[in-house]
């Protein structure tokens, strides 16, 4: 099983393809997703500190690119946790005034994920 690392929180074990933004979650930080986890608000933003994973979703590629922030931070809404990784999530219940983190995100990738190796 991939180790996830959560700065300042510390380490857990994950089941391999297990969504990123849900493993967050499950390990007890507050990641906000208030889209769902659909790759629409940008809210489950990560910086990666250590495995990056090599390719992304194409709608990640948009939204980062649309957002103006592609090559700064990923989605974990879209990264699912393949093998060890290190992260830093930008917006959490304990940072930005909100009243709940969002809609569940589902289990799989949504939209349909289609992966490419896309220009960061």
């Amino acid at each position: 099983m991939p180790t996830l690392t959560i700065e300042g929180r510390g380490a857990v074990e994950v089941p391999s393809d297990k969504r990123l933004v849900r493993a967050i979650e499950d390990s007890g930080v507050p990641i906000l997703h208030r889209c769902g986890g659909n790759a629409r608000c940008t809210t489950c933003r990560v910086e990666f500190i250590a495995g990056e994973p090599d390719t992304m979703t194409e709608a990640e590629y948009n939204k980062l690119k649309d957002r103006g922030l592609l090559g700064q931070v990923r989605l974990s809404c879209q990264s699912l946790c393949h093998h060890d990784m290190t992260v830093r999530p930008l917006m959490t219940m304990d940072n930005q005034d909100v009243s709940d983190p969002g809609p569940t995100p589902e289990a799989y990738i949504t939209p349909d994920p289609v992966w490419g190796p896309w220009p960061r």
